[in-house]
């Protein structure tokens, strides 16, 4: 097999990399902003200025809201599906909150000055992120709380059935309580299975 070395050249960054031949071994060291890495701060470990983009801040209200936002919609939404209507509607009417919340919210370091853009146009370059989740959490929990509202509107419409069915003893006593169902879709959906 043919020698396959590599070039020695300045801009070989590869930390676990043997050292040339000649130099000796050096203790490990991590990588600061002068030291012969990217001189230019276009790395992509670089966040500050406008090198990069802005990373989550936890401590900020309004990035925080908007992700409980989508986390609370979406479990709201899956709970709806799964049938338990009334965590999906907690979940949901929360959801709901902190998405309006974070989409008008004002920033943790508000400047106060007439015209400074509020809510996540503050954020600048980090806005559209949270932005995403928050109007994805307000969507999810619109869901959830479509679903939830139309588990209780069966409920209520179809009050007899529900009540037949659950205090139905036997399982032929539970087929009876078909009869108390219209013959549409609806029926068929909600009907007892033998």
């Amino acid at each position: 097999m043919p020698d396959r070395r590599q070039p020695d050249s300045p801009t070989d960054d590869n930390p676990f990399a043997a050292p040339p031949e000649g130099r000796p071994d050096q203790p490990w060291q991590p990588r600061s902003g002068g030291d012969g890495g990217n001189d230019d701060g276009n790395g992509p470990g670089d966040s500050g200025g406008q090198r990069g983009p802005a990373r989550w801040d936890p401590t900020d209200p309004i990035q925080r809201r908007a992700r409980y936002a989508l986390l609370a919609g979406m479990w709201g939404f899956f709970f709806g599906i799964f049938g338990i209507p009334s965590v999906g509607l907690l979940l949901g009417a929360l959801a709901l909150y902190w998405g309006i919340s974070a989409l008008r919210g004002k920033p943790a370091a508000a400047t106060g000055e007439p015209g400074a853009p509020t809510g996540l146009d503050a954020l600048g370059p980090a806005a559209r992120p949270q932005r995403t989740a928050a109007v994805s959490g307000l969507v999810t929990a619109s869901l959830a709380i479509l679903l939830a509202m139309s588990s209780y509107a069966l409920q209520l419409a179809y009050k007899d059935f529900y009540v037949c069915r659950d205090d139905a003893l036997t399982k032929s006593a539970e087929l009876q309580c078909n009869t108390l169902l219209p013959n549409n879709f609806v029926g068929e959906v909600l009907k007892v299975r033998q």
